[in-house]
């Protein structure tokens, strides 16, 4: 009897060994099993390249990662994800980690690789308009976005040095939601509106719109859209986060080294109702401005000219340190690596 119960708990004991060992955070390439990592994007548009051309190439699937998506429609709606544990990573505009931080949550949102420099938005106005300056939205009025987004933030930046006071020399609408933007626009409200691609391209070719100008080009380098986790996620999955940032550097390495219609090409299962020559030439344009990093690495500088947005936008009281909201760790990790 004593040796049954003895074979017992050790039958028992090894029960709970295998059960703890498949619980263990990380990525479990080496025994060919793939780890779920639910990724929230704040929109699906061809701005995002780089991690389509990594999913679809199975870049994730090679450092171990099953990629589950979801689309959140606004960087406060990711966010609200993220820290509600409805997702991992959340993909986004930076300056939703630092809205977080600021209004003092504990489990704040850590920005770990950098993926656009620019604003990834066109304008569109009613009639085509070859010769456009900004000067010519002066009277109008602007489909913006939300108040205190990247979008509508990054125009208001781009109207300012333009010599153009929101509010006064141009109406710019921020009561529409990201989602419903195009939709406004071709329904009949606003001189003018920005739209992410592809939606940008599509309302030009059903001719209900024409683009202008690229945000982006007239912004600058600011960092647009980063991926970032719950600071708790990060200390308890490094290597997680460490296998996704490496996915997601090898996808920009890739995009840097080929053209839009090869891009095209690999991203067209990530938009299925796109067609390649709308892929290419959406691909083309973001090429053109310089819109994606060839690295993860997000930059000080870059972090600060953020907040130099914010402020002017006046979104932003309290300046948030760099060294709480951002780890290059990750990045630079897989940049040595990759070499």
């Amino acid at each position: 009897m004593a040796r049954k119960k003895k074979r017992y708990a050790l039958l028992v004991l090894a029960v709970v060994l295998v059960l703890a060992l498949a619980m263990l955070p990380g990525c479990k390439k080496n025994s060919g099993e793939l780890t779920k990592v639910r990724l929230n994007e704040v929109t699906h548009s061809v701005f995002y390249s780089p991690l389509y051309v990594a999913v679809n190439l199975g870049l994730f699937a090679e450092e171990g990662i099953d990629l589950d998506f979801t689309t959140g429609q606004g960087a406060d709606h990711v966010m609200t994800a993220l820290l509600s544990g409805q997702a991992d990573i959340g993909f986004m505009g930076p300056e939703a980690s630092i809205y977080v931080y600021n209004q003092g949550q504990a489990d704040y949102a850590i920005n770990f690789a950098q993926l656009t420099q620019r604003d990834g938005s066109f304008l569109v106005a009613r009639q085509p308009m070859p010769d456009f300056t900004w000067e010519d939205v002066r009277g109008k009025s602007i489909i913006g976005g939300r108040p205190g987004g990247m979008p509508l933030m990054t125009l208001e930046y781009v109207l300012k040095h333009q010599g153009l006071t929101p509010g006064k020399d141009v109406e710019v609408l921020t009561h529409i939601q990201f989602a419903l933007m195009g939709g406004a626009f071709t329904g009949g409200e606003g001189d003018f509106v920005t739209l992410f691609e592809p939606v940008a391209t599509t309302v030009e070719l059903a001719g209900e719109g024409y683009i202008v100008t690229s945000v982006g080009a007239d912004s600058g380098e600011i960092p647009y859209t980063a991926f970032s986790a719950a600071k708790s996620y990060i200390e308890k999955n490094p290597e997680i986060i460490q296998a996704f940032t490496d996915a997601i550097y090898k996808g920009q390495l890739w995009v840097a080294q080929h053209t839009p219609q090869e891009i095209a090409e690999v991203i067209q299962p990530s938009f299925p109702d796109s067609d390649l020559e709308t892929l290419t030439l959406v691909a083309a344009r973001y090429k053109e401005i310089d819109a994606w990093r060839t690295d993860p690495i997000f930059k000080q500088d870059a972090f600060e000219l953020l907040q130099d947005v914010m402020v002017m936008a006046g979104e932003l009281d309290t300046r948030a340190p760099f060294a709480k909201l951002v780890t290059n760790d990750f990045a630079e990790k897989a940049m040595t690596k990759g070499e």
